[in-house]
């Protein structure tokens, strides 16, 4: 095993088995260190990043930045946006979202590992996008996708190695291999790809999570939106097509007008190939990225992975969309501890044979995990599916059929490393209880749900292999001082908040939460006192709540990582500028480079983030 591998499964993902079954691990703040000590910064309407003052930010990896990778050209971003295709795929993509800190030989050096979720077309090009054409399909495809740097602490802060032997672009164009049950399936098969078992790119990536062996799972959301065809064309699409949002006509860009493989009046058979979590090896740029369908397809958001008692990897997700569903896998096999270079090979299975559940939430707070297996609850060729690649494809119908509970948008999940709970975040859902509409329900208790929160659960028998649960309200985000809000805290001093999205367990313990609310509604009621969105910690012993972080105009805090050392914050600022309800195509921020908006095009980008006295974060 080579080393930096081995230094990773001694303090990163493979700490998850220790923590959950260590009675002495360290407290949340550290020896002789308050929990949430830090000076609480206010709501605020700064195009600014605000942090507390005893605390310390700086700029690392914008969008645009090369990526450092070894043998290859290093081009600098173009302010004006003329960078090519080419450049792109060798520079840090746009908006930044899960991220991860995988160390290397020492604390000091580690390679971060990022998601880039979309892109703003307006943005990426010279020209903007009124006039597509072949090259900017090209970038637009680069823009997405993960970036691997290599990062390393001096004197002066963390600073960016180039060139890196580690340094990696993966991107829309990234050739892949499809593994599990729908590998090959008949709904998988293009005329690029006859077998299905190929596929080119990963792209809408979002949420995140980190395997016990040291490898990083990105989700793919939203990947409907870049399907298209001649809208005539829609008259042919079947129900499962709708349901997923794959309809000609309805699609954000015009990638099928250049690129064949996304006009779907043609290969219809494509978009099958997305909404998956895509395993990524860090450590080897070599190595192919594979997509892991026996996971489910959706719009996939998070894959959180822990470990049943018996050794079985299990993994929780999310699908970011009004009424969709939870879901859990639990592999057949059991996490291999060896501590040699054969670890990796022996664990590369067992994403691709287990089973799937989707979450319901009974009314007196128990909660069960419905099988989503061909066969078992209704889910026969009677049905519509014809076998287990086919449940899987359509993991959505499936949940529908056997009665998993309809969601207020579900996204990132975070387990707790000593007690095992699990938290997700609500972010909203306004069409709760609209005519047609799914009423309120005991897990989504509120009609028109403009501010979302956090439900948490706590596996049986604190077994994460269980098929029954536990569940309640962690938060229930908003402004209390509203009559008729619902908000609910877990303690009456929190620090309010709305639309919470990303969320992140340090290894104290500390809970960091961060927020996305629509930059149409920022600033204005019933938004207007929650400010910008932000960071908040938390502290779940306590069920106190600290504002940390407040970010620049229009942009979402997304994506954020504790080194194992918890000396630093790793925190992705996304879309700054992203407001634009008023039609004006100029951007209200122009953070980082810029004073005013106008003065440069804004640009997602990486913060990292120190306590001035070197102590640990969130203390």
């Amino acid at each position: 095993m080579p080393l930096d591998r081995r230094i990773f499964l001694q303090s990163g993902a493979a700490a998850v088995v220790a923590l959950l079954h260590s009675p002495g691990a360290s407290a949340p703040g550290g020896p002789g260190r308050p929990v949430l000590g830090f000076t609480a910064v206010p709501a605020s309407l700064r195009d600014a990043v605000v942090v507390p003052p005893e605390y310390e930010w700086q700029l690392l990896y914008p969008w645009g930045t090369p990526t450092g990778i070894a043998g290859h050209p290093m081009p600098a971003f173009a302010p004006d946006g003329s960078n090519s295709a080419a450049d792109q795929a060798l520079q840090a993509g746009m908006h930044h979202d899960g991220m991860h800190f995988f160390p290397l030989a020492s604390p000091d050096r580690g390679l971060l590992v990022m998601n880039h979720e979309y892109t703003d077309e307006q943005l990426l090009h010279a020209g903007g996008s009124k006039e597509w054409t072949a090259e900017k399909v090209r970038k637009s495809l680069h823009a997405m996708g993960v970036s691997v740097i290599e990062v390393r602490r001096t004197r002066d802060g963390w600073r960016q190695v180039r060139p890196s032997p580690h340094a990696r672009r993966v991107h829309g164009q990234t050739p892949m291999r499809i593994a599990g049950p729908a590998a090959g399936a008949a709904p998988m098969r293009t005329a690029a790809n006859p077998a299905g078992d190929e596929v080119l790119g990963t792209f809408a990536n979002c949420a995140m999570g980190v395997t016990p062996w040291g490898t990083y799972l990105t989700c793919e959301e939203n990947f409907h939106g870049y399907f298209g065809g001649p809208k005539e064309s829609a008259k042919d699409i079947t129900p499962a097509q709708r349901r997923y949002g794959t309809v000609p006509g309805s699609q954000w860009v015009e990638y099928w007008r250049f690129e064949e493989r996304f006009d779907m009046s043609r290969h219809p058979n494509e978009p099958h190939r997305f909404g998956w979590v895509v395993e990524i090896d860090p450590f080897d740029p070599a190595a192919k990225p594979v997509k892991r369908t026996a996971l489910g397809r959706k719009r996939q958001e998070s894959a959180t992975c822990t470990l049943a008692r018996d050794g079985r990897v299990v993994v929780y997700m999310g699908d970011d969309a009004r009424f969709e569903y939870i879901y859990k896998f639990v592999s057949h096999g059991k996490v291999s501890m060896a501590g040699d270079g054969s670890r990796a090979c022996a664990n590369s299975r067992l994403l691709d044979e287990g089973t799937l559940y989707a979450a319901r939430f009974d009314a007196d707070g128990r909660g069960r995990w419905l099988e989503l297996v061909h066969g078992r609850n209704g889910l026969d060729a009677d049905s519509g599916f014809a076998d287990q690649a086919e449940v899987l494809i359509h993991a959505r119908l499936a949940a529908d059929a056997v009665g998993a509970t309809k969601m207020d948008r579900p996204e990132w999940i975070a387990v707790h490393p000593q007690t095992g709970e699990v938290y997700v975040t609500l972010t909203n859902n306004s069409q709760r209880g609209e005519p047609g509409k799914p009423a309120p329900d005991a897990a989504n208790p509120r009609a028109g749900n403009r501010f979302g929160g956090i439900l948490r659960w706590r596996e049986d028998g604190s077994d994460a292999g269980s098929a029954g649960f536990g569940w309640d309200h962690f938060a229930l985000a908003g402004d209390p001082s509203q009559a008729g809000s619902g908000a609910h805290y877990p303690s009456d001093d929190a620090d309010v908040f709305g639309s919470p999205d990303g969320l992140h367990f340090d290894g104290g313990g500390l809970l960091w939460i961060q927020t996305d609310m629509s930059g149409q509604f920022i600033g204005k009621p019933p938004h207007a006192s929650l400010g910008n969105n932000q960071m908040l910690c938390a502290d779940p012993a306590t069920g106190r709540i600290k504002r940390f972080l407040t970010a620049p105009s229009g942009s979402e805090v997304t994506g954020c990582v504790v080194t194992p050392d918890r000396r630093t914050l790793f925190v992705n600022i996304q879309h700054p500028g992203e407001s634009r309800d008023d039609g004006s195509a100029t951007p209200n921020s122009a953070w980082p480079d810029g004073a005013a908006p106008g003065s440069a095009r804004p640009r997602s980008a990486t913060l990292a983030i120190r306590r001035r006295d070197g102590a640990i974060v969130g203390t």
